[in-house]
């Protein structure tokens, strides 16, 4: 071997410990903002506009670069505000960032606006809230919450229920199917974003995806990727209720046939995840899937 040879052996070994040392100390360094036992505030630094009713909003967290969000995946958040007559109002969120991210969280929201919805004329308080903040302006957060915890490679951490005992199960499935209505979208982003970043995640992943319109369609580009990606597993369909002319997917309320094309088969190796409006997880989803066979263990709702 000659002293050419070793020379490079030497900077290569150097190169990988200084890679592995950048990693340790940015760990290190790096701290999480939410603290499920305090409010912390975050400030508006970007807001984009996706559609008519549809926002992204970027916000600043206090510890800057220094920090991730610390949200595990599959949880969310809970975000707070007063009414002018001093009444707080809370909703919960689920970011479209993740802690791949430092320094910021990413929201996409809805806006419900008064005097569209005739059986809703209010609109959405909270979503209205956020259509009016400016830039600099600061909210409050706290978190994180939820059941479910997805740890990477098929393997689900899921809070269990009173009546089996509390606790919590760990289940490990190669087929996850997602069904989504509307802005239920964004916790199967989450879990579906964690897999496609991670080549060796070779999780199936089949998302049905109900709306009103095409227009209301969230974060379709993405989706779209993924499902023509060859590195990714991901299926995808969609159901409209008032689709236009030139509509090549399913129209109307999610059914029993629709299932039965769009998830996987029932199996000790699927989980289903649902998030959506209630009549449509409780009418539409719950009572079709346990015709299609699938077991109350092998469902879960966000």
């Amino acid at each position: 071997m000659t002293v050419e040879t070793i020379g490079i052996i030497f900077i290569g070994i150097a190169v990988v410990l200084l890679v592995l040392l950048f990693n340790i100390v940015k760990n290190t360094l790096v701290s999480n903002a939410l603290n499920p036992e305090k409010w912390i505030d975050l400030k508006l630094i970007q807001r984009e506009e996706i559609s008519h009713d549809t926002r992204r909003f970027r916000f600043a967290l206090p510890g800057g670069e220094s920090q991730v969000l610390g949200l595990p995946v599959g949880q969310h958040i809970s975000l707070s505000m007063k009414t002018p007559e001093g009444k707080e109002v809370m909703r919960s969120y689920t970011p479209v960032s993740s802690d791949d991210e430092a320094g910021y969280v990413d929201f996409v929201i809805k806006v419900y606006f008064k005097n569209v919805h005739p059986k809703f004329p209010d609109g959405g308080v909270y979503s209205q809230y956020m259509e009016s903040l400016k830039l600099g302006d600061t909210i409050k957060a706290r978190g994180p919450k939820g059941k479910l915890e997805y740890l990477g490679h098929g393997k689900f951490k899921i809070t269990k229920k009173s009546s089996q005992g509390g606790g919590f199960e760990t289940r490990v499935v190669s087929q996850v199917g997602m069904i989504a209505g509307g802005t239920g979208i964004t916790p199967m982003m989450q879990v579906a974003r964690h897999i496609a970043k991670r080549p060796s995640d070779r999780t199936n992943m089949h998302l049905l995806f109900a709306n009103q319109t095409e227009n209301d369609i969230l974060l379709r580009d993405e989706i779209e990727q993924w499902h023509t990606d060859p590195t990714v597993s991901f299926r995808r369909w969609y159901t409209l209720d008032r689709p236009g002319d030139g509509w090549e997917y399913s129209q109307g309320f999610i059914n029993e046939q629709m299932l039965k094309e769009s998830m996987p088969p029932p199996g000790d190796n699927v989980l289903i995840l649902m998030c959506g409006p209630k009549p449509m997880i409780q009418s539409a989803c719950l009572p079709n899937l346990e015709k299609l066979g699938y077991k109350e263990s092998q469902l879960f709702k966000f």
